[in-house]
């Protein structure tokens, strides 16, 4: 098996489930409604705000891998439009697992050695850091969405 294939098995296991930890981002928001999703609690994001933060970076990767230039900035990537009902967040939800499959796919086409290239620039280090760490990321946002869930729930 390729490593991007299994990458990409990764990516969609966090996002769509079946992966080592059995929590995944689709069942774990199948019952949060747009209301539990930006409803704020203390001083932390809301499950809203963390699911678009996980989003962004998978977005600006797949740009760069479809050819684009990255096109990234920290500062924005908590900056979702806004959800005012059930509609929007569904409409949200149906984009970000839309992107988390796009980019799955973008990962599993390419080739295993370009994953120990630079990825646009040296201070970013290589594909395959880049492509790890977006599952890593994702797996620990969706730790702090399952915690905001439970004390939602509770309270």
């Amino acid at each position: 098996m390729q490593v991007t294939s299994q990458l990409a098995r990764n990516l969609r296991e966090v996002h769509f489930g079946v992966n080592w930890t059995w929590v995944n981002m689709k069942d774990s928001l199948k019952d949060v409604d747009w209301q539990q999703a930006t409803t704020k609690v203390h001083s932390f994001n809301t499950i809203a705000t963390l699911v678009y933060h996980t989003h962004y970076f998978i977005v600006v990767t797949a740009k760069v891998l479809e050819g684009n230039p990255l096109d990234a900035h920290d500062k924005y990537s908590f900056d979702h439009p806004p959800i005012q009902s059930e509609q929007d967040w569904e409409q949200f939800l149906d984009t970000v697992w839309a992107s988390a499959n796009h980019f799955a796919e973008l990962v599993e086409q390419l080739p295993d050695s370009r994953l120990w290239e630079t990825f646009v620039e040296e201070k970013y280090g290589t594909y395959y850091r880049n492509i790890q760490g977006i599952i890593e990321h994702t797996h620990y946002h969706l730790g702090q969405i399952t915690l905001l869930k439970k004390l939602l729930l509770e309270g």
